[in-house]
């Protein structure tokens, strides 16, 4: 057996020591490894104990308090109706909540909710870069489990997170995880991180089928965040180091926290019962090969769905494309058609908000002048304008809502190559699959099926055939529904990524026949390239030398099989990839020349 439990250990860590299956999985890896028996069985006793966690009402009181005192500066909105229909699901089922990533302060913003609509605690899984003392060993007891990162050369604590997290399930525990592992860079949603889903999914087979588990999709966004915060993101995303967490940083992180800010909206998704979902799946490909990951892309996906935009991103998107300051009357003239689509498409607003009301946005503005992000200048009439080095923050903000625009943006392209062909057809689908395609590590679309259903509503909002997506369309009707839209968002909405993948692209391009690839030499290149391309206007701006943003170009050329795979015909690959990024950039300089400029100045 194991190490015997101790009577201080948690329940999961009491059950994982006397189960014989968990004893025994521990005694093959001692084979694997060549190591003995009992050493392997006390390491893994250690990583239970370091993974346990309680709920202790009496710690939790006072977090919940000094978190109310952290989210003085905010008021905090929440879906109530959704938060009702949980609690009936928590009464049979495990629910694990899947948030996205904005700040430091989501550990204080969500967990207080469930507890306040009487839904089971759950157990929050963090970094262990915050298990600091004396923060980790409160966090501890308040059901915080701190998760090591870098875990590739450590399968006893691998095997021992894996038995942790299949226990808790088959407890029926509720869950509470970031599904990006990370806050977010840009203002939207990484990538999703599999492997905390994966083990919950190897643990339903220990639980009753009778019973389900439920991923709920968590939004969480705020109106602005912390400036000292997302000031240390924007830094991030343009390559500088992550600043180490520790006491000093925490005690300056809640010293910062002064300034009202604005709100917080935590939305839910529609959960996905997972046991039917993979069940679906299954019977589409037996094999499962990829079940995890369009499991975790389906939640991001429902994340997305429900995020509502924020007066703060319309306001920064419609000021990020001016080179001058705008007045709020052209800020409003941006705002006005961005303000009607996302009405007639049914995305929603924070707080409900009316996004084209005069006093909602000069609030907005006025909210991000006060924090820097915006300068004004009122003579005759006050203007406003981005804020000089500015642009990467205003850019996380706009980001948050970007989403809403994706399928807008891609009718937009797929329209404007249409137009420019001169042999009277084209299939606008494959167009927009090829778009997908090129995208899909970027933004998080709906299956092939959904995709079409939603790029046909976009284009039937400016024209009247039926089924126009997968059809044929002429350069004449192209042209007649582009000359109809008040509304083009294909540059701000693709060609900041578009313009990253294109500097990744070239970098790769660089390299020539070679398979030998150094990730960080080639990231410092990618930067470099990227500013020097923002300074000489081959980019349309340093947004777009972001290292967040060349990490997911390089996953998709990994996809592509061309970073780091020996192949006779690499080159010809890499050429290919730097073409399909320069055609789909084209067809957004196309709509860039179509858009609208703001009126005069008055």
């Amino acid at each position: 057996m194991t190490r015997q439990p101790l009577t201080s250990d948690a329940r999961e860590v009491s059950q994982l020591l006397a189960s014989p299956d968990f004893t025994s999985g521990l005694d093959a890896i001692a084979t694997r490894l060549g190591r003995a028996p009992a050493e392997v069985r006390e390491e893994a006793s250690a990583h239970l104990r370091e993974l346990s966690a309680t709920h202790n009402d009496r710690v939790t009181a006072g977090w919940q308090r000094v978190g109310r005192w952290m989210l003085r500066g905010f008021d905090r909105l929440t879906d109530e109706e959704s938060m009702l229909a949980l609690r009936a699901l928590d009464h049979e089922h495990s629910l694990i909540f899947l948030i996205s990533h904005r700040s430091y302060l989501d550990e204080w913003a969500v967990p207080p909710v469930v507890a306040d609509f009487g839904i089971a605690a759950p157990f929050g899984l963090a970094g262990a870069n915050l298990d600091f003392f004396p923060l980790g060993t409160i966090a501890r007891r308040t059901g915080i489990i701190h998760i090591r990162r870098s875990t590739a050369d450590m399968p006893v604590y691998k095997f021992a997170l894996r038995s942790f997290m299949g226990q808790l399930v088959t407890n029926r525990s509720n869950l509470i995880w970031s599904i990006e592992g990370g806050r977010t860079r840009t203002g939207k949603l990484r990538p999703p991180r599999l492997g905390l889903l994966r083990y919950v999914i190897d643990a339903l087979d220990g639980i009753e089928e009778s019973k389900e588990v439920y991923l709920v999709p968590v939004s969480i966004q705020y109106d602005q965040l912390p400036s000292h915060e997302v000031e240390l993101m924007a830094s991030e995303a343009r390559g500088n180091g992550k600043t180490p967490e520790n006491a000093r940083w925490f005690f300056d992180y809640l010293l910062g926290l002064r300034k009202r800010i604005g709100r917080i909206y935590v939305d839910f998704g529609e959960p996905l019962p997972l046991r039917s979902r993979l069940a679906d799946l299954h019977a589409e490909d037996p094999a499962g090969t990829h079940s995890v990951e369009r499991v975790a892309l389906e939640l991001c996906h429902r994340i997305n769905l429900a995020t509502p935009v924020t007066p703060t991103a319309i306001v920064c998107g419609a000021l990020l494309p001016s080179d001058r300051a705008l007045t709020l009357d052209q800020v409003l003239e941006t705002v006005t058609p961005l303000a009607t689509y996302l009405e007639r498409r049914g995305w929603p607003t924070a707080g409900a908000a009316t996004l084209n009301d005069r006093g909602t946005i000069r609030r907005a503005l006025q909210d991000l002048v006060s924090s820097g992000v915006v300068t004004s200048f009122a003579g005759k009439t006050t203007v406003w304008r981005i804020a000089p080095e500015q642009h990467l923050i205003a850019s996380v903000y706009r980001n948050s809502a970007i989403h809403t625009l994706v399928p807008r943006a891609i009718a937009e392209v797929v329209l404007s190559a249409v137009e420019e062909t001169t042999d009277g057809t084209t299939d606008a689908w494959a167009l927009a699959l090829r778009l997908r395609e090129l995208l899909k590590f970027e933004f998080f679309f709906a299956s092939r099926s959904q995709f079409a259903t939603e790029l046909q509503k976009e284009l039937e909002l400016v024209t009247p055939v039926a089924d126009v997506a997968s059809r044929d369309l002429t350069s004449s009707q192209a042209q007649a529904y582009l000359d109809g839209m008040d509304l083009l968002v294909a540059p701000l909405v693709l060609r900041p990524f578009l313009d990253a993948y294109a500097v990744v692209a070239d970098q790769l391009l660089e390299l020539g026949t070679s398979s030998n690839f150094e990730e960080e030499r080639f990231m410092e290149r990618c930067l470099q390239l990227g500013e020097q391309w923002a300074l000489q206007k081959t980019i349309g701006s340093a947004e777009s030398a972001s290292a967040e943003m060349f990490r997911t170009a390089l996953r998709l050329a990994r996809y592509r099989g061309i970073v780091d795979v020996p192949a006779p015909d690499l080159l010809a690959r890499r050429q290919a990839f730097v073409d399909d990024v320069d055609a789909a950039r084209r067809q957004i300089g196309r709509v860039s020349r179509r858009a609208r400029r703001p009126a005069s100045a008055t």
